[in-house]
């Protein structure tokens, strides 16, 4: 029955990835469409970005008191309803709308699932977990990809994936019981309460905690330079590199990809390095990724730089979450992972719409730029991170 939980699992993981990359793949098509400026989709990530940063803050009190299992299923049928809804959508206030029950789905579901894992599995499962994530955030921009050039319309791309997501949902549903045979935590949602050596932390005590700070900055960077390449990949090889939208559609996926067999790959290096050697080996890899961009008059090279980058960052959000309760403890983990899922979406939710309004009244050619200063800030957070946690002998 633990396989078969481990199993369903994995298609969580798959029904988070699928639409978070189906927007940045569209877009190009989207707003000519909506007659929006291009740096519009800022706003739109803005807005799912503040939602699952108020969902991330509550994850904990939701996981404490209803279990991961209700949480996960709960999120991931939020989830699709808002993926319909976008499908649905004839104006940009529309699809503003609906970004906002799909922030509060994905959220929760993230930080419950990530503590889940980082508590009952071993980093390889962390690992290959967020590689199943990337085989759904590469085959999103593929599945709109397709139809872009079927001449579909961008509405029936996050139909299909809508249709996918509510599929998944009904098996999460299902799954309930498998779930309840090996949650920790139960019915108490009290801050600072206990159950079973969980606890739901506010927000000011989080940020109290040595290192806390540090590792929350250092997410802020892991999920802007993701979340800035995935919304913007497509329109920078468009405007920049004079790549089609419908093959730039499908090319914006290319980071994805290398995130998606980065991580395959990190799930048996983990067993030989710990997570600490892993995220540093990332952090490298990424800025080879990056500097490939900063090579101009062809299209080769950005399209290697994306996969590089993407391959780079595999094995950094997993790690990171993974050593949670190693650094701050197995029962303030859940709480940790909140707040560091929350700063995440804050990268998400800001710098995305930062570089989209720096396009606009600039240049695209801005983007590798871009890049490389976040990642030496977050190499920056992390070596920083890992100081103060070092210090408290934890």
């Amino acid at each position: 029955m633990i396989h078969l939980l481990l199993v369903i699992i994995y298609l969580a993981f798959i029904s988070m990835g699928l639409p978070d990359s189906l927007l940045g793949s569209a877009w190009p098509v989207m707003y000519l469409e909506f007659g929006t400026p291009v740096s519009y989709a800022g706003i739109i990530s803005m807005i799912i970005a503040a939602g699952t940063i108020i969902s991330s803050l509550q994850s904990s009190r939701f996981s404490v008191r209803f279990g991961t299992g209700k949480v996960t299923a709960a999120s991931v049928t939020i989830t699709a309803v808002a993926l319909i809804g976008f499908s649905c959508s004839h104006s940009f206030r529309s699809l503003c709308l609906w970004a906002v029950p799909y922030g509060i789905g994905a959220g929760c579901v993230d930080a419950s699932l990530n503590n889940y894992i980082a508590l009952h599995y071993a980093s390889r499962h962390m690992n290959w977990l967020h590689c199943m994530w990337g085989i759904g955030a590469s085959a999103g921009p593929y599945i709109m990809g397709f139809v872009l050039a079927n001449g579909k319309g961008w509405s029936m791309g996050y139909q299909y994936i809508g249709i996918i997501q509510a599929v998944l949902s009904i098996i999460l549903i299902l799954s309930l019981p498998l779930w309840t045979k090996k949650e920790d935590c139960s019915n108490d949602s009290a801050p600072g309460s206990r159950n079973n050596g969980c606890i739901a932390l506010p927000l000011r005590q989080i940020i109290k905690i040595p290192g806390s700070k540090e590792i929350m900055i250092t997410f802020f960077c892991y999920c802007a330079l993701e979340q800035t390449t995935g919304l913007w990949a497509g329109s920078y090889l468009v405007l920049d590199r004079g790549i089609s939208a419908e093959s730039a559609a499908g090319l914006a996926g290319l980071f994805f990809m290398g995130i998606t067999a980065g991580r395959a790959l990190s799930g048996f290096l983990s067993v030989k390095f710990d997570d600490r050697k892993m995220i540093r080996i990332g952090q490298i890899v990424a800025l080879l990724g990056i500097l490939l961009l900063f090579i101009p008059y062809n299209s080769i090279t950005p399209l290697a730089g994306l996969i590089i980058a993407g391959f780079g960052c595999a094995p950094v959000y997993p790690c990171i979450i993974h050593s949670t309760p190693c650094h701050f403890g197995a029962e303030k983990s859940q709480s940790m992972i909140g707040a560091q899922m929350a700063a995440a979406y804050m990268g998400t939710c800001f710098m995305p719409f930062l570089f989209g309004l720096a396009a606009n009244h600039t240049s695209a050619s801005l983007f590798p730029f871009y890049l490389i200063i976040i990642l030496l800030l977050m190499v920056t957070m992390h070596e920083m991170a890992l100081k103060k946690c070092s210090r408290q002998d934890v």
